[in-house]
């Protein structure tokens, strides 16, 4: 029998590993906005085909998103995760070898349940546990894995195809899902679960923040997932180039997070959302503008930066919105609604980019701006407590 370690340092190894997770969590998503103008091709897609990928992983993701809670309680965080983990390499491995759009879907369906056990259960473990101080780290890293998709993207491309990049990725997968299937060993045994209380339906302040979430990713993933379609198409930049730029906005945002998660005396949650969604409107209008390719860019860059702390942000002010012993229950459906904003945005966007040309990303983000700076004033106004959810 393994001897069982000390809290802290079981602590410690699933604060290391949680990091890991993230940054597999963001390297599919700054893949394969990247990777798209080259699988089109390759696949003879449409524009609007990423479209039907990220909605295939929106609807992994929102079907497993809601079940988090009890997963957690049978199997455990570290048991959830080493399970994602596999689910997402398996995902990987599919998108490798892909020969069609539908099988590149079906690997989106998956990279989605992965996607939702993993964000919704470190996510929810870290602010059931009161350590929502750590949400800004681990979403910074996030941003890391977001940062190094689209230049391993970059890198495969120049190699003669977008395909190894996806190996690479299960191979990091199947390491990051070991790694916790080992340290799982090492967890003190789950208690048995509890009846579940009777369900009640969403709040006025539960809806508004699931509505923020919404558009909040909408605008992150749908600038992330399209800035290199809109940099080779409408700016000419080389795919190298358009590569580098979209991995710019990711970086902007991985650079901010961090800083606000080692920073001893971070701005408050409130400003950060308010600030943020504020600059993000103005990096949009950059963008629309774009009287040249460096402000269209920087426009990118603005955005990546603004959006950076606003998550975490409303992650860690739940507790305070819905109360504490909802705050568990409500967070996987925040996730679930951050997840079908991003994916479904993104889809849309894809769509307005399809039929009015790919001048129209601009307006298109300066609107989800304008929508996430209302969300914002909507939510501080918003101040009826949450008794509780139906049961996940």
């Amino acid at each position: 029998m393994t001897p069982r370690q000390p809290a802290d340092a079981r602590v410690r190894r699933a604060d290391r590993l949680g990091l890991a997770t993230f940054v597999t969590l963001g390297l599919p998503d700054g893949m394969i906005g990247a990777a798209w103008p080259s699988i089109r091709h390759s696949l003879h897609a449409s524009v609007g085909d990423l479209g039907l990928v990220l909605l295939a992983y929106t609807a992994g993701a929102v079907a497993v998103s809601l079940t988090v809670g009890g997963a957690m309680r049978r199997a455990g965080v570290g048991g959830l995760l080493a399970a994602s983990a596999v689910l997402a390499a398996g995902a990987a491995v599919l998108s490798a070898v892909a020969p069609t759009l539908g099988l590149l879907a079906g690997a989106g369906v998956l990279f989605g349940v992965a996607g939702g056990m993993m964000d919704g259960g470190l996510n929810t473990a870290l602010v059931q546990t009161g350590r929502s101080h750590r949400l800004n780290l681990l979403h910074g890293f996030y941003g890391v894995g977001t940062t190094i998709g689209p230049l391993l993207v970059t890198a495969s491309v120049a190699g003669g195809s977008w395909r190894p990049a996806y190996a690479a990725l299960a191979g990091i997968d199947l390491l990051v899902g070991a790694s916790w299937a080992v340290s799982s060993r090492h967890d003190p045994p789950s208690p048995p679960p509890q009846e579940r209380p009777p369900g009640r339906p969403l709040s006025r302040a539960a809806v508004a923040g699931m509505a923020v979430f919404f558009v909040y990713t909408g605008l992150e993933v749908g600038a992330g997932q399209w800035e290199a379609t809109f940099g080779r198409g409408h700016l000419h930049l080389s795919a190298a180039g358009a590569g580098l730029a979209t991995s710019s906005y990711w970086w902007a945002l991985t650079a901010v997070r961090l800083t606000l998660g080692l920073l001893k005396r971070p701005p408050g949650h409130p400003a950060i959302v308010r600030g943020g969604s504020a600059l993000a409107l103005a990096g949009t209008g950059l963008i629309w503008w774009a009287p040249s390719t460096g402000v269209a860019v920087a426009g990118f860059v603005v955005v990546g930066g603004a959006l950076a702390g606003i998550f975490p942000a409303l992650v860690a002010l739940t507790p305070a919105r819905v109360g504490t012993a909802a705050a568990g229950r409500v967070v996987p459906w925040q996730i679930g609604a951050a997840v079908v904003g991003g994916a479904g945005l993104s889809a849309v966007i894809g769509v307005v980019l399809q039929t009015s040309g790919l001048a129209a990303l601009g307006p298109a983000l300066t609107a989800l701006a304008v929508l996430l700076v209302a969300g914002e004033v909507l939510l501080r106004r918003t101040h009826v407590r949450f008794g509780a959810i139906g049961s996940t």
